[in-house]
């Protein structure tokens, strides 16, 4: 039995519970045709974790987080996992590498966002969304720049899932930024806790406008009734998606196995999503 862990857990809705088991299955069979000792399952709580006696603690013996034995088991911190010495394969956000997480681990590649509006391969962006009747639906720019309806979005209420996330709130603040403006054009700003949480804010009213990435609003279109009830109006500009990392002790010649791995799945035709 493997030692490591590995997770998927950023678009891990209840509802495509299998399909991301079903994706983990495929990385997992091509990992151990290239040698690697990947774990049979993904984890999904801290439970799932292996404890850390004393903490988890960087390459200069700093410690950097507790033992994932002292957190409430059913739950699953990101941060926790993304920093445990077993970690084999995850995804994260860049907005959590650039705010310090990047030393502590290694980037083995990115997914491609092909499959949804507002994706072009390892590229994707955010969908700002308003209720339906309060602006016009636009589909995605075809260059991939910034589209920032600035007027319709003015002095409204701004939802976003976490102030580390690069879909939600940075990507947003740079465009508007790039644009002469900032977050202060929104009248007040309140965090939803998730991608979903912000959609169905913005459905029943307690928010305006929050930005949604575009496999999230994929996931929310097929699963999330809420979605129905609002439009997309504008759109952030396209960026790097969710890297793929392993622990920062992961062997290179690991790395290059896991890369040369997702390369082969990637070259495979893609499967047809149902639903």
């Amino acid at each position: 039995m493997s030692e490591l862990i590995a997770a998927l857990p950023m678009y891990d809705w209840p509802e495509v519970r299998g399909e991301v088991d079903a994706q983990w299955t495929s990385l997992r069979d091509a990992f151990r045709r290239k040698g690697i000792d990947a774990p049979e399952a993904i984890v999904r709580r801290n439970g799932d974790l292996p404890a850390v006696p004393g903490g988890i603690h960087d390459a200069a013996g700093t410690l950097i987080a507790p033992d994932p034995a002292t957190l409430p088991p059913d739950e699953l911190d990101f941060h926790r996992l993304w920093l445990h010495p077993a970690l084999l394969f995850a995804q994260t956000c860049w907005g959590p590498m650039e705010l310090g997480l990047s030393k502590h681990v290694q980037v083995i590649g990115q997914p491609s966002y092909d499959a949804y509006e507002g994706g072009q391969g390892e590229l994707y962006s955010s969908a700002l969304v308003m209720r339906a009747g309060e602006g016009p639906e636009v589909r995605s720019p075809a260059d991939g720049k910034a589209l920032l309806p600035l007027d319709l979005i003015r002095d409204r209420r701004f939802t976003f899932n976490s102030l580390d996330s690069m879909s939600g709130i940075i990507a947003l603040t740079r465009d508007l930024e790039a644009a002469g403006e900032s977050l202060d054009i929104f009248s007040s700003r309140g965090e939803s806790g998730g991608h979903r949480g912000s959609i169905v804010a913005v459905a029943e009213g307690r928010a305006d406008v929050a930005a949604i990435d575009c496999e999230s609003w994929a996931l929310a279109q097929r699963f999330e009734p809420a979605a129905g009830k609002v439009v997309i109006v504008g759109w952030t500009a396209r960026r790097k998606g969710l890297p793929y990392i392993t622990a920062r002790t992961t062997p290179e010649k690991t790395i290059r196995a896991m890369r040369e791995a997702l390369a082969g799945l990637a070259e495979q035709p893609p499967v047809q999503r149902v639903g």
